[in-house]
């Protein structure tokens, strides 16, 4: 396995809608696997593909505690198919926005249809932090970041600081 970089907001690729897989085999299993060594390297707990470059449908997952065995998940083509009517709010981070946290409330509740590392059709209904990944690592696949659900303010100071460090870095990406 092979730890990826990590593209860092304000990369445009970060805004970009990801294209669906059209097909699961070694290769793509491959890069899964790349991306929950990059995941658990950061350290995090989800990591949308976008997020090391290649804009496809295909997030990795793993909410286990550490005092927990890891259980990575893959998710290709994944779809929100229901949420709950409760919301639940948690301070959440990002790989692509280093150090940076603010509280979003999202529904406390959804359900998930995706194709799992083998291509089989999996529904999966997520509450707690699992909700709250899924829901944000799917979000990248749409071109869309937490720091969209917190006020204009707040995002606008967020994208000129990192506007900022990429131009002190040479560039967006690491």
């Amino acid at each position: 396995m092979t730890t990826k970089p990590l593209v860092l907001l304000p990369d445009p690729i970060l805004r970009e809608s990801s294209r669906p897989v059209e097909r699961v085999d070694d290769e793509l299993r491959r890069f899964a696997d790349d991306m929950l060594e990059t995941m658990y390297d950061a350290p995090g707990i989800g990591l949308a593909a976008v997020q090391v470059g290649e804009p496809i449908r295909l997030l990795v997952i793993d909410v286990s505690k550490e005092d927990e065995p890891k259980n990575p998940q893959v998710f290709i083509n994944p779809e929100v198919v229901a949420t709950g009517d409760e919301v639940s709010t948690y301070e959440e981070g990002c790989l692509s926005i280093p150090d940076y946290y603010a509280e979003v409330e999202r529904p406390a509740t959804v359900t998930v249809n995706y194709l799992d590392r083998n291509g089989k059709e999996n529904t999966v209904t997520a509450d707690g932090v699992f909700a709250t990944c899924l829901q944000h690592e799917i979000d990248h696949l749409n071109g869309i970041l937490f720091i969209d659900h917190i006020s204009k303010l707040k995002r606008d100071m967020v994208v000129k600081k990192f506007t900022k460090l990429a131009r002190q870095r040479g560039g967006t990406r690491l």
